[in-house]
């Protein structure tokens, strides 16, 4: 009696176990919410969002875990990750049985997603960093990545970061709008004279970033300036970014993502991320060879041709169209134009 009472705990024991276990079985996607006007943590499961904070309470009370502290923004959580990177596992292992029995879960109608890191300390892009895009605006695709250095430039987080769904403005000046659907790498850790090797120890996860991007103001026709990227690429709200973050262990095919960008339900870009000039690894090598990043980084790694500036005739955005970017395994950006 006493062998079986002893064999029913360690089963029982291994089962809770395995259930908790802080190792990725469960795939999720992570978020920035709101419901009734409180802006809130999620992770998405199965295609229902999860309130974080509500199910690391749970968890700990119905298996025992150690009390663990969820900060209430993706920042913070990101500069957190070695202390809270096995929790998230943890949850949606033990939670993802029970998605029908907790009252806080969400259907995605029900929510509103924001953008999922306001605001990263630094937002990069990638200039022309596929061959096919580079020739298609004119520039030099004849690049090699063991010789030559990407081009990047920035954009002013707090000014140009918007919520998915939520629409960019144009202005009377916008007259050449133009769409760029990019595969984004989010940093976990602050990063310094990154190396090959090394580069992806840094790395948090991906989203995905539009880079709104204003060509009459990028490349002058009148010529009186040469190329100016400010005012073409960091105007308000140009840079929708979402709907979610995804951790690189959700990812390991990072270098071979189809993305796919749509406007009015139209393909206008379609590629994928092993056409890249400058992989993620040489990205991060670069950047952080010129600047120290840190966590919650966002690095925009380019777009693929197919851009509105590079047909002919060239077409732009207007007001009333619809730019949905889809990389596969985060999932698809969603900007109308106003």
């Amino acid at each position: 009696m006493k062998k079986m009472f002893l064999i029913s705990v360690l089963f029982l024991s291994f089962g809770l176990n395995a259930q908790v276990s802080n190792l990725p079985d469960t795939p999720f996607k992570l978020a920035n919410y709101s419901v009734d006007g409180s802006e809130r943590l999620g992770i998405v499961i199965d295609d229902v969002l999860v309130d974080l904070r509500q199910a690391n309470a749970y968890v700990e009370e119905h298996a025992g875990l150690n009390e663990v502290r969820i900060p209430s923004s993706m920042l913070r959580l990101i500069e957190r990750q070695a202390e809270l990177k096995p929790r998230l596992f943890q949850i949606a292992n033990f939670i993802s049985d029970q998605l029908d029995e907790v009252s806080f879960v969400y259907n995605l109608s029900e929510i509103t997603l924001h953008a999922p890191i306001k605001y990263p300390y630094n937002l990069l892009a990638a200039g022309q960093n596929y061959r096919a895009h580079a020739t298609e605006m004119g520039g030099n695709a004849e690049i090699d990545p063991d010789e030559d250095d990407p081009f990047f430039f920035a954009k002013s987080p707090r000014s140009t970061i918007i919520d998915p769904f939520q629409p960019f403005i144009m202005q009377p000046h916008h007259a050449t709008i133009d769409w760029e659907g990019e595969f984004s790498i989010v940093m976990g850790s602050e990063t310094r004279y990154a190396t090959l090797e090394n580069a992806m120890d840094h790395v948090f996860g991906f989203t995905i970033t539009f880079d709104v991007s204003d060509r009459e103001r990028q490349i002058p026709e009148n010529g009186r300036y040469a190329r100016d990227w400010f005012p073409g690429k960091s105007m308000d709200q140009g840079a929708p970014m979402g709907p979610y973050v995804v951790m690189k262990e959700f990812l390991p095919n990072y270098n071979q993502l189809a993305l796919i960008t749509r406007v009015n339900g139209q393909v206008m870009q379609s590629s994928d991320t092993s056409y890249l000039i400058h992989d993620v690894e040489r990205l991060i090598r670069y950047a952080s060879g010129v600047m120290r990043l840190w966590p919650g980084d966002v690095l925009a790694t380019g777009t693929p041709e197919g851009v509105g500036r590079g047909r002919n005739p060239s077409i732009y955005l207007e007001p009333g169209d619809i730019v949905e970017i889809e990389v596969e395994g985060i999932g698809t950006l969603v900007t109308p134009i106003l």
